[in-house]
C-alpha cells in the first residue's frame, strides 16, 4: 500500500505539473499570435471607409433575427435600435418566442402591426408559428415579427431563419447593442470570399454594457462597470475574444461564436440542420455543426473572427446570476462535445478533430475538473502532513503571475488597438482588478462549473 501511494502521489505531483505547464505554454501561444494578428488586422483595415459598402451593389442583404422571450420592459426600444442599424438592404425579425408577458402587445401598439399573410417553407423544424405580423406604417416595412408556441432561444432562431428572406442571417440578444458599423464590418468578410475558400459564419467582439450610458439604443459614452463582478468580466471578454479567438480564426479553428452577436450563411446554416433544440450551447454547437458539414463535403471554408468591439450586452451584476450563466455554459460545452464526439482526435476532421475539439476538451471542458482534483489532492497532501510545501508555494505563485502577466497582456492590447476606457483611472482599475480577480472570484467560478 505504501509502494502504492508513493507512486500515486509522484503521478499526481507529474500530472499537475504538466498539465498546467501544457495551459500555459497554448495560452502563450495563443496570445502572441492573436497580437500579431490584431496588429495585421489594424494595419490593412486602417484606411478603409465602411461607408462604401453602404452604395456598392455588391453589398448583400441581411436578416437580423432577435428572438425575444418575456422583454415588455424594452422590447419597444430593443426593435427602434435593430431598426436604425446602419446598413444599406436588411430586415429585421423579432421572434416572440411565446411570452408569457404583454411583449407581444407593446410591439403590435408601437409599431401597428397586423397580421400579415407571408410565405415561407419550414426548412428547419421549430415549434408552431401562430401568425407573421407586419407594420401598416410604410417607414417599418423592414419589421417583421414572428409569433410562435415557445420552444427555447434555438428553436426561435430557427423559426426566424425560416421566415427570413435573405441568404446571409445576423442572430442577435434582443437586449444587445450594436456599433454604428456592426454589420457593415461583419458583412465585408462575405464579400471578399474567394470561391476556392467559402466563409460560412463571421463574429466579431462582445462588449460589457454594465455603467455606460445608453440614450436611445446607442453607446454614447463607455465606463469601466462601477460593481466589481461586471468589472472581472470586462476582463474576461478581453482575455477570450483578443488573446484567444483571433488566434483560432487566424489558424481557421474557431468553433464559438458568440450567442449575443454572429452572421451565418443561411444555406450552410439549413443544410447543417439549423439550431438544435437539444442543447444550451446552441451557438457553439451549430458552428461546430457547419464546420463539420463543411469537412464532411470536403469544401473549403473558414469561419473568420473580426476583433473590433460591435456589440455591448449586459453582463451578470450578482454571484447568483453568474452563477447560472457558468452553469449553462459549462452544460453547452458538455453536450456539444459529446453530441460531436466523434471529432475528437479524428483526422478525418483535419485541424477540427486534431486541434480545435480536443483543446476544447482538455483545456476548457477538463480545467474545472483539474482545478478542483488537484485542490482536494493537495487539502488530503495537508491533511496527511506529507504535503511539499516548497512545491505548493511554487505552483501558487507560477499560477497566480501567469494569471496577472495573462491578464495585464489584454489590457495592453486593448488600449494599443481599440481603446474603449478613456480614462486612466479606468485602466488603473481594471488593473487592480486583475490582482484580486483570481483570489476572490475565480474558485467560486469554477466551483459553478462543476
Amino acid at each position: 500500500m505504501g509502494l502504492f501511494f508513493y507512486y500515486f502521489t509522484k503521478f499526481a505531483d507529474h500530472f499537475i505539473l504538466i498539465y498546467s505547464a501544457m495551459l500555459f505554454g497554448t495560452y502563450l501561444l495563443l496570445s502572441a499570435y492573436s497580437a500579431l494578428d490584431i496588429i495585421n488586422y489594424m494595419r490593412r483595415n486602417s484606411f478603409i471607409d465602411y461607408r462604401d459598402l453602404l452604395t456598392s451593389p455588391s453589398t448583400p442583404p441581411i436578416s437580423i433575427i432577435a428572438p425575444a422571450y418575456n422583454e415588455s420592459k424594452t422590447i419597444v426600444e430593443n426593435a427602434r435600435s435593430l431598426l436604425n442599424i446602419h446598413y444599406v438592404n436588411f430586415e429585421v425579425i423579432i421572434v416572440n418566442d411565446g411570452s408569457k408577458d404583454n411583449t407581444l402587445q407593446l410591439m403590435i401598439d408601437a409599431y401597428d402591426l397586423e397580421a400579415a399573410p407571408v410565405a415561407f417553407e419550414l426548412k428547419l423544424h421549430c415549434k408552431e408559428i401562430r401568425a407573421v405580423y407586419k407594420s401598416r406604417i410604410p417607414s417599418m416595412s423592414r419589421l417583421t415579427v414572428v409569433d410562435k408556441v415557445n420552444g427555447g432561444k434555438a428553436d426561435a432562431l430557427n423559426a426566424g431563419i425560416n421566415v427570413s428572406k435573405y441568404g446571409i442571417f445576423a442572430a442577435i440578444d434582443v437586449d444587445c447593442i450594436l456599433e454604428y458599423e456592426s454589420l457593415l464590418k461583419m458583412v465585408k468578410p462575405f464579400m471578399e470570399e474567394v470561391d476556392s475558400e467559402k466563409v460560412i459564419a463571421v463574429g466579431g467582439v462582445v462588449r460589457i454594457a454594465n455603467s455606460c450610458e445608453v440614450k436611445d439604443g446607442k453607446i454614447i459614452k463607455v465606463n469601466l462597470p462601477t460593481a466589481l463582478i461586471p468589472r472581472i468580466q470586462v476582463l474576461e471578454y478581453i482575455r477570450a475574444f483578443l488573446l484567444g479567438r483571433m488566434a483560432w480564426s487566424r489558424l481557421n479553428g474557431l468553433i464559438l461564436i458568440s450567442g449575443a452577436f454572429g452572421m451565418f450563411d443561411k444555406k450552410i446554416a439549413i443544410a447543417s440542420g439549423g439550431y438544435n433544440h437539444e442543447t444550451v450551447g446552441e451557438d457553439m454547437e451549430l458552428v461546430i455543426r457547419m464546420r463539420r458539414y463543411m469537412e464532411e463535403s470536403k469544401t473549403k471554408y473558414k469561419v473568420v473572427y473580426l476583433p473590433d468591439p460591435l456589440c455591448w450586452t449586459e453582463a451578470p451584476d450578482s454571484l447568483k446570476i453568474l452563477g447560472k450563466q457558468r452553469n449553462r455554459w459549462t452544460r453547452g460545452t458538455a453536450e456539444t462535445l459529446w453530441i460531436h464526439r466523434k471529432l475528437l482526435f479524428n483526422p478525418k476532421y483535419k485541424f477540427l478533430g486534431m486541434v480545435s475539439m480536443p483543446f476544447w476538451f482538455l483545456f476548457e471542458w477538463l480545467a474545472p475538473i483539474v482545478e478542483t482534483t488537484a485542490f482536494l489532492y493537495l487539502v488530503m497532501m495537508a491533511f496527511l502532513g506529507i504535503l511539499n510545501v516548497d512545491l505548493f508555494i511554487t505552483l501558487f505563485i507560477l499560477i497566480y503571475s501567469f494569471a496577472i502577466l495573462y491578464s495585464t497582456a489584454a489590457i495592453l492590447f486593448e488600449e494599443l488597438s481599440f481603446h474603449q476606457y478613456k480614462k486612466k483611472r479606468d485602466i488603473f482599475r481594471l488593473l487592480g482588478t486583475a490582482f484580486i480577480e483570481h483570489i476572490l472570484i475565480d474558485h467560486l467560478i469554477v466551483y459553478f462549473e462543476i
